[in-house]
């Protein structure tokens, strides 16, 4: 690729860039903190750049749930797909009307398009025989019991806070609509998919695709999206600085730039927590083994200085 063309760059969000600490989750709050969020991610746009964006979606996802219990018996809960939808919609619309008016300060005439997006996974995947993601509201012991008992679902004690239902999160397949993303960014739009992992759906038997009570993570399913669209780089903006060994322990070292082949090995040392840090170092070693340019892991306000390799950490072949 010419240094003329172009670059294709897919932006993983954070939930700090959707709903800040110590906030309630008002819409206000969060529209404010999408608001600064797309101020950085106008400048990308500014330098030339194709953006693809992806996002989590735990707090409003979370949020829509106990918006279910408190009004069991007078509306009928959704599945846990449906809530995926709903949070891709509330989000997107977020970004896309707070990224288009950025634009248009900064003179750029280019649309902002949300596509509901599924991703599929395998329903042989072994996350369905053991679930691990917490989701949903706090209970009591004896609620979580009932739960189970009742309605057969496992439930786990969360970091002493209380009880949590946990469901499968199963590796992300493929993106089903990938192809439309291509030809949105081919035709010059910045293009908002796959949040919160994507709405996880599998393939019937007859190839019908039917949703799953699942949680795909964010961070690998923007791997796959950013893979399906051909991305020249895949940055992952998160609360820290950099990736590091000994996260906050008197040994913490930053790691500036490391090769996909270190980056497995210290994967396969248990350096990263499976709940944080290591989808997003597993999702950066997949895009570059896959043919990406280079990943960036970084903090949200350093994104620019990432992408010239002044801040966060960078993963790279090799």
């Amino acid at each position: 690729m010419s240094m003329s063309e172009p670059r294709t760059i897919v932006v993983a969000l954070g939930g700090n860039a959707i709903l800040q600490p110590g906030h309630k989750g008002t819409f206000d709050e969060q529209d404010e903190a999408v608001k600064l969020t797309c101020e950085e991610l106008a400048e990308l746009v500014a330098h030339g750049d194709r953006l693809l964006v992806t996002h989590g979606n735990g707090p409003q996802v979370g949020n829509i749930l106990i918006r279910h219990e408190m009004a069991a018996g007078v509306v009928p809960r959704m599945p846990l797909d449906v809530c995926g939808a709903e949070s891709q919609g509330q989000i997107g619309y977020m970004i896309q009307r707070n990224l288009r008016n950025a634009l248009r300060l900064r003179h750029i005439d280019a649309e902002v398009v949300t596509i509901t997006s599924q991703t599929l996974v395998d329903q042989d995947d072994p996350a369905f025989r053991s679930p691990t993601k917490p989701i949903g509201p706090f209970y009591s012991r004896d609620e979580a019991r009932q739960a189970m008992a009742q309605k057969g679902e496992r439930w786990i004690e969360d970091a002493g806070r209380g009880w949590r239902k946990v469901v499968p999160s199963p590796d992300p397949v493929a993106i089903v609509e990938s192809e439309v993303v291509r030809q949105l960014l081919a035709a010059g739009m910045v293009v908002i998919a796959s949040g919160g992992g994507g709405i996880p759906v599998r393939k019937a038997p007859d190839g019908r695709l039917q949703g799953v009570e699942a949680v795909v993570d964010k961070d690998l399913a923007a791997q796959r999206l950013a893979a399906a669209a051909g991305a020249d780089i895949l940055m992952i903006l998160t609360d820290v600085h950099k990736v590091s060994l000994g996260f906050r322990t008197p040994r913490q070292r930053d790691l500036d730039v490391i090769s996909s082949s270190e980056a497995r090995r210290y994967i396969a040392e248990g350096h990263f927590s499976p709940g944080s840090m290591l989808p997003k170092v597993l999702a950066a070693v997949r895009f570059v083994e896959g043919g990406g340019d280079f990943a960036a892991i970084c903090s949200l306000e350093e994104a620019i200085a990432a992408l010239a390799g002044r801040a966060g950490t960078r993963v790279t072949r090799g």
